[in-house]
């Protein structure tokens, strides 16, 4: 039997799989009776043009110093370093004697073309290499239409893939590790400079716990919970969603560890009470098989008529501004935009209407705020921002009809129909009764006053005519598609 010195040397190369169990790189390293350390790289670089934002920088520095605190306890090291991956492959493995590489694969087109061109080098060196699926449940070469096409339609796509879901159990955490070698090359993990200078990350702070503890809490408190998901995801004031998007970006949790999870404990396993969230799962794995299959979409959009689209040029700096500082005078808007800067988080039905807002009545072009976005959300993922942005401005797959509209009043109306959630993230508008709370400059003027509230003073007046934002964003529409008619199927202004 080999003793932990005598087994061959492993790098487990980490990225955005910061977690010890149903890590399939690390379990494969153990399977084998190999040595595993494990190494993580930042080189942001490496990424461009989409480098992690802002937030998700400071998501990271926190995800990693849980992963270092739990490595240690097991017996193991986290080896940080930073540069060039390639060299510092090459070096780690020069310096520990390390015979193989495994990591988990990746999707973003930089990092494919990256892994592929490492992977061949290293081989070339003679190392051994392995890439598994970790990120996914599907790789998004393993579904496909039967004309052996990659999907652009959701529906279809999840009634493919639907039924292959198992709830297979998921790998347990390792209990132990075979200690690493001493003097291992290691840069403190402030050296990567990920948090920021200012103190604005503050709010972040209060509002996540970083790292794998941090997920399973989540997972579990979510868990009991999950019947009602379908009856509460669209309430922003509730507390009705998993809030898992950031660590099931970072690898903290395992979308199978979800799966098998919800398979186990929820009403009626994975077809009952908990369907809807497990097709939010679905939409995960759709926007990862488009990115895959469309590398372009980040910056260009799939309908190719779109790349000609009139966007506004008249006053879109001014209005830019305005969306990002949630100062649009439009309560459920502004409220959304302010939780996100606070938290790094937003509500996905108040994303929906944020950025219906911003392509359809102002008419600024889906890339402005997916950019935005990127840097402010700490569950920034090139795939599901990519999905979301196109989908709301009706330019990707399965995405919503342009000439659908959301009206942010009603859906405010909708979804917080007592105000609550614009009242927290608004407190100038706190003392307006809730007929009002939604379109304040509708308000009688004695009911501002009573509320101790002038617009344009204690809160911005809109800076878009919702009614004409939407006539001239269906002109725009018209204008692009040749003037040919709409054929309206649903409510044109929701």
């Amino acid at each position: 039997m080999r003793t932990p010195t005598d087994s061959p040397t492993t790098l487990i190369w980490l990225r955005r799989d910061l977690r010890l169990a149903d890590n399939p790189a690390l379990a494969l390293a153990l399977a084998h009776g190999e040595r595993p350390l494990v190494l993580y790289i930042h080189a942001p670089e490496e990424e461009a043009p989409w480098a992690p934002g802002a937030a998700s920088r400071w998501w990271l520095h926190q995800s990693l110093a849980s992963l270092e605190q739990r490595l240690r306890a097991l017996g193991g090291q986290l080896i940080l370093a930073a540069g060039d991956s390639l060299a510092m492959l090459r070096a780690t493995a020069k310096a520990t004697n390390a015979t193989a590489v495994y990591w988990n694969r990746l999707y973003d087109p930089a990092l494919v073309a990256r892994d592929s061109r490492i992977k061949q080098a290293l081989r070339g060196g003679g190392l051994r290499c392995e890439s598994l699926k970790a990120q996914v449940l599907f790789e998004p070469w393993e579904l496909a239409t039967g004309a052996g096409q990659p999907y652009r339609v959701f529906s279809a796509f999840w009634r493919k893939a639907a039924p292959r879901l198992d709830g297979a159990p998921p790998q347990p955490s390792p209990i132990a590790l075979p200690a690493p070698p001493p003097g291992i090359p290691s840069l403190p993990l402030a050296a990567l400079g990920l948090l920021p200078r200012h103190p604005w990350a503050a709010g972040l702070g209060q509002a996540w716990h970083p790292g794998e503890p941090g997920a399973q809490a989540l997972l579990d408190a979510f868990l009991g919970n999950a019947e009602h998901y379908g009856e509460q995801r669209d309430l922003p004031a509730v507390s009705g969603t998993s809030r898992l998007a950031p660590h099931l970006h970072f690898g903290e949790i395992s979308p199978r560890q979800v799966i098998a999870a919800l398979a186990a404990e929820a009403p009626g396993g994975l077809t009952g009470a908990a369907e809807p969230f497990v097709r939010e799962l679905g939409w995960r794995e759709f926007a990862h098989h488009l990115l895959y299959h469309y590398p372009y979409t980040p910056q260009e959009p799939l309908d190719p008529r779109f790349a000609a689209f009139p966007w506004r040029t008249d006053g879109a700096e001014a209005l830019l501004a305005a969306w990002q500082a949630g100062r649009t005078g439009i309560p459920l808007v502004d409220a959304g935009m302010r939780e996100l800067w606070q938290t790094g988080w937003m509500h996905n039905r108040v994303r929906m209407v944020v950025a219906a807002l911003l392509t359809k009545q102002m008419r600024l072009p889906w890339q402005a705020g997916a950019r935005w976005f990127w840097d402010t959300l700490v569950d920034a993922d090139l795939a599901a921002n990519t999905l979301g942005w196109q989908w709301s401005a009706g330019c990707g797959a399965d995405a919503a009809p342009y000439f659908r509209i959301f009206n942010p009043v009603r859906q405010g109306e909708r979804f917080d129909p007592q105000g609550d959630y614009v009242r927290r993230w608004c407190p100038e508008l706190a003392a307006l009764p809730a007929p009002w709370i939604h379109s304040p400059w509708a308000a009688p003027d004695a009911t501002l006053h009573r509320a101790g509230l002038r617009l344009g003073r204690d809160y911005p007046a809109p800076v878009v005519d919702l009614v004409q934002g939407r006539a001239e964003a269906l002109a725009a529409w018209e204008q692009l598609k040749g003037g040919s008619p709409v054929q309206a199927t649903r409510p044109a202004f929701d």
